[in-house]
């Protein structure tokens, strides 16, 4: 898979990015992650990205014609299957959508920043617009870096056991069950008994009836579907 990220921060990406699960995804070279710098296409010797809102009010706002500059030439050289725009009106990110965007071969990531950006370009580019929650951050960056972790660890062969993913919360609409390790007995709390009884059959059957029991006590709403 092969991911750019449009940001006038790159800095808030490198961590995130450049570690653990989603690092060794670009080492095992499953996942190319490029991180373009939107001041590159900025206007005039100081490379500007943002100006005021027409009709007043708080805040700048990311300007057209870099971001437009900046797609269309990525554009040139990579055909997107879908290009995103991080934004907190967008659809709620979950774990069906991570499964769809992960069987995609390229994708291109936009971050707003500031006030957001000029609605022009949601118009003329964008083609999915994701939202991680009911909230607003500072800008794009870390939300594009939560999507992008979601869906690069579902890539095939980037988990070495690749039936870790298919049971986390909500890959079937269930809240995982607990899990335990050694030692079996800690400071007088115990390991339930059937998982160390090594049937198999029935090890599954309390997982499943665990599953239910969380998500009916935690989140309900998921029962519906």
């Amino acid at each position: 898979m092969h991911v750019d990220i449009i940001t006038a921060v790159p800095e808030l990406l490198r961590s995130p990015l450049e570690h653990s699960i989603i690092k060794r995804a670009s080492d095992k070279g499953l996942l190319q992650i490029n991180v373009i710098q939107l001041r590159d296409y900025g206007l005039g010797i100081h490379q500007q990205i943002d100006d005021y809102q027409f009709g007043g009010g708080a805040g700048m706002v990311m300007m057209c014609e870099p971001l437009d500059n900046c797609i269309t030439d990525l554009k040139t050289r990579t055909t997107y299957d879908q290009v995103i725009f991080m934004t907190p009106d967008g659809q709620k990110f979950n774990q069906k959508m991570s499964n769809r965007l992960s069987c995609f071969g390229n994708l291109l990531i936009i971050c707003g920043h500031y006030k957001g950006i000029d609605h022009r370009i949601r118009e003329m580019h964008v083609t999915m617009e994701v939202s991680i929650g009911d909230f607003v951050l500072s800008g794009g960056e870390l939300a594009a870096a939560v999507l992008v972790d979601a869906i690069g660890r579902l890539i095939p062969g980037v988990l070495n056991d690749e039936t870790s993913a298919l049971t986390d919360s909500f890959q079937d609409d269930l809240l995982a069950p607990p899990v335990y390790t050694r030692p079996a007995e800690y400071k007088g709390y115990k390991v339930p008994e059937i998982l160390l009884s090594g049937h198999e059959r029935k090890i599954n059957e309390w997982r499943y009836e665990e599953s239910v029991r969380i998500t009916m006590e935690r989140r309900p709403d998921l029962m519906d579907s």
